[in-house]
């Protein structure tokens, strides 16, 4: 259960990364300096799998470029995760469950320095 502290961080930090999503969308500011500003919050599921959506919009570069129809797609999808994280709410449990069917941590990084970089270098590599 959470405590309201813990709810109150949820919700600012969602509301902060709906403003990162719009800034994005409205190209004031790139993915990566998006991904550098995100909250350190790994506990919320509703966080990480915005955060994926983020790095998915940054993977998809090259099919954007190519298929309008796949890039306005995308970006309504943003903008919808958006809309609701402005509220402060979770996103559907079904948009939560897509993505952690495919990672099974949070790709948010608590802090970057070596350890933390070449600790997840190995799990992915499987050292």
């Amino acid at each position: 259960m959470l405590n309201s502290n813990s709810l109150e961080s949820f919700i600012k930090d969602r509301k902060a990364v709906s403003e990162l999503i719009f800034d994005v969308l409205t190209q004031k500011i790139s993915v990566l300096d998006a991904l550098k500003q995100y909250p350190k919050n790994l506990s919320d599921p509703t966080l990480n799998a915005a955060f994926h959506a983020l790095v998915h919009l940054e993977a998809d570069e090259d099919l954007r470029k190519n298929d309008s129809l796949y890039k306005d797609e995308q970006d309504m999808y943003l903008e919808d995760i958006a809309r609701i994280l402005a509220k402060g709410d979770p996103l559907p449990c079904n948009v939560i469950e897509e993505y952690s069917k495919y990672y099974k941590e949070s790709l948010i990084y608590p802090n970057i320095d070596k350890k933390s970089v070449f600790q997840r270098l190995k799990k992915m590599i499987n050292l």
